[in-house]
């Protein structure tokens, strides 16, 4: 076990009950009824605040930090330390921005009840209290680890996986879904976690604190670089790349959720100042580069969808009823189109996703 000094240097679904995020996480652990309720056209009626997707939330409660999910996927957590997400957890607080974003925000401590905990660290209950206990970790992206980490790590019962019935394998995920774990698969749930703090949630944060309205973050190059973690079955002596179907949907799913994030985001903004301003401007992008891709895949009528769905709108203050209508049929056909395609006859788009050179950063292994 990795010593913590180390990282230092559902409840039964209910319909009525469930905002945006919690909706969207257990669909995913719910395939065959996601794949009913897409077939009848059904979408949620969502409500207008939810910006922020759901690695936005914080529920330290549900949090067992990075130290538990080590104990099995230790050459990950070594692909971890050496990424930003790791060194975040010491060099962003000591930063001269961050210092100054502090300031301007009247924060006391960045890594106690601020809004910076939400994207910039993993918090875990400790001792009855919230905690930041690492950089950005396992959780942020595959989902509070409470309710899957049991039956997610053992092998129903056997002490090998290799011993485990591959009957009993399949209903382990199921279960391990079930409970919360969000798995590669589920591209739509990772694509909206990594966008709900690359995309900032927050108008305040930008208008008066001043921090940057989001990162140029882009799903292909910035998942298949330095944060890149798909060692597990080469037992950590390869670092496999994403197959050219996983980055033909990866892209597009991208596309989407950027334009979904950016809308949602215009439609919450209250002033005429960077933030709004920015938001547009990349919702406007989004929304052009998802117009070629649906110039090179006609046939695929959930991408021409999005591009129409994008352009009901106008991008501009006191319009979030339409704003947010509109984000919300955006994530339906999104969630359709990685229900429905794996990408291998999405070629024609490969000329439009970033090459290696583009990556951010480079992975470990």
């Amino acid at each position: 076990m990795l010593e913590r000094n180390e990282w230092e240097k559902f409840p039964k679904f209910k319909l009525q009950e469930c905002n945006f995020a919690e909706y969207i996480r257990q669909f995913y652990h719910m395939s065959s009824i996601l794949n009913c309720l897409i077939t009848i056209g059904f979408v949620m009626v969502l409500t207008s605040n939810l910006a922020a997707a759901a690695g936005a939330e914080v529920r330290p409660e549900n949090i067992v930090g990075p130290n538990e999910c080590a104990e099995c996927h230790k050459d990950e957590a070594l692909v971890w330390k050496k990424s930003h997400h790791f060194t975040t957890f010491r060099d962003m607080p000591r930063s001269k921005e961050s210092r100054e974003i502090k300031k301007k925000m009247k924060i006391k401590r960045v890594k106690s009840k601020s809004l910076c905990l939400n994207c910039h660290f993993t918090v875990q209950k400790v001792k009855k209290r919230p905690k930041a206990v690492s950089g950005i970790s396992c959780e942020k992206c595959h989902g509070d680890g409470k309710g899957y980490l049991k039956v997610h790590a053992e092998f129903s019962g056997h002490k090998k996986k290799e011993d485990e019935p591959k009957a009993k394998a399949v209903q382990r995920w199921k279960k391990s879904e079930a409970a919360g774990m969000i798995r590669p698969k589920a591209l739509y749930a990772l694509a909206k976690n990594c966008y709900s703090c690359h995309v900032v949630p927050q108008e305040k944060l930008v208008n008066v604190g001043g921090h940057p309205a989001g990162s140029k973050f882009e799903l292909v190059s910035w998942s298949q670089g330095e944060v890149r973690h798909n060692v597990w079955y080469s037992k950590g002596k390869k670092n496999v790349k994403a197959s050219k179907n996983r980055k033909r949907m990866m892209y597009l799913v991208g596309l989407a959720v950027e334009l979904e994030t950016a809308i949602r985001a215009v439609g919450v903004a209250t002033k005429k100042q960077t933030y709004a301003i920015k938001m547009a401007r990349r919702a406007a992008a989004a929304r052009k580069k998802m117009t070629v891709a649906a110039k090179a895949l006609r046939k695929v009528p959930e991408v021409a969808r999005i591009v129409k769905l994008g352009k009901s709108a106008a991008l501009k203050l006191n319009n979030n009823d339409a704003l947010s209508a509109a984000a919300d049929k955006i994530a339906k056909q999104t969630i359709a189109l990685v229900t429905k395609y794996d990408g291998s006859k999405f070629g024609s788009i490969d000329k439009l996703i970033p090459s290696e050179k583009d990556y951010k950063g480079k992975p470990s292994k």
